[in-house]
């Protein structure tokens, strides 16, 4: 049986989830700051024989994400999407969302698929002596303007909108360092809620790179989002950045792959 969920199953839902909350930030963080009543958000679940959720399908606007333990109803699911207009972004861990590929009526776009690592625990965290301050709303501009001066940054035109919306419903926090009242570096998270945050937006001036700035500031972002016992988890496709990530503590748990 498969049914759209209601605030009345938050806890079965946030149950299921929670297995894998670095995989379902996104989930997870939609549901707590939107709820299951909003118009460009809802979620549907397939329930078992027992009564127990086996898979779960989220809309945030045209976008998708599906998740489930085991077989699922795929075709049900490809069903409700395509009741929505066209174009459709789907996104999710790699094994789950590649089911969709053969659905020739979803007109998937784009296929990109990164490595989905996390991090647990500060153990692998130095110390820093840097000066990192904390970035509020008014710090916006300069969080976009660094953003826009690294080249394999692709930002959206309703970025500052997105950006500010995160930033005052504290699913979204960035650290920077700077010199001459100009931002050298940035570590942002996003998606952020009561389990797991997810790091975005590392960067660095071409000027300042070499330095150790982001590093610096990953590590105090690091400890603070782990000692408030969240989980931290990030993509990435480059090898270098990898390496990097892991030497700060962060292990592969899979692929997430996204259609656009």
């Amino acid at each position: 049986m498969i049914r759209k969920l209601t605030q009345n199953d938050h806890d079965i839902v946030l149950s299921f989830l929670s297995e894998e909350p670095s995989i379902n930030l996104f989930i997870i963080g939609d549901l707590e700051v939107f709820g299951y009543d909003s118009d460009f958000q809802e979620i549907w679940a397939e329930f078992d024989k027992h009564g127990e959720i086996k898979a779960v399908l989220l809309r945030f606007y045209q976008s998708f994400i599906p998740y489930a333990k085991g077989e699922f109803n795929v075709d049900k699911f490809v069903s409700i999407i395509t009741s929505f207009p066209r174009p459709f972004f789907l996104s999710g861990k790699s094994d789950i969302v590649e089911k969709f590929e053969v659905f020739q009526e979803l007109q998937l776009g784009k296929k990109q698929e990164t490595f989905f690592a996390e991090c647990k625990s500060t153990e692998s965290l130095g110390e820093t002596n840097l000066d990192i301050k904390k970035a509020t709303l008014n710090d916006l501009d300069q969080i976009l303007a660094i953003r826009k001066s690294i080249d394999e940054f692709q930002i959206r035109d309703d970025a500052a909108e997105m950006l500010r919306t995160s930033m005052e419903t504290n699913t979204a926090r960035s650290y920077f360092t700077e010199e001459d009242g100009q931002m050298t570096a940035c570590v942002s998270t996003t998606a952020e809620n009561s389990i797991s945050a997810m790091i975005v937006g590392v960067c660095t001036r071409k000027e300042y790179r070499r330095k150790g700035l982001a590093t610096a500031i990953m590590q105090k972002l690091f400890k603070d989002v782990l000692n408030e016992g969240k989980v931290l988890c990030l993509f990435y496709d480059n090898p270098e950045a990898g390496r990097i990530y892991k030497r700060l503590g962060f292990k592969d748990i899979g692929k997430w792959t996204m259609y656009r």
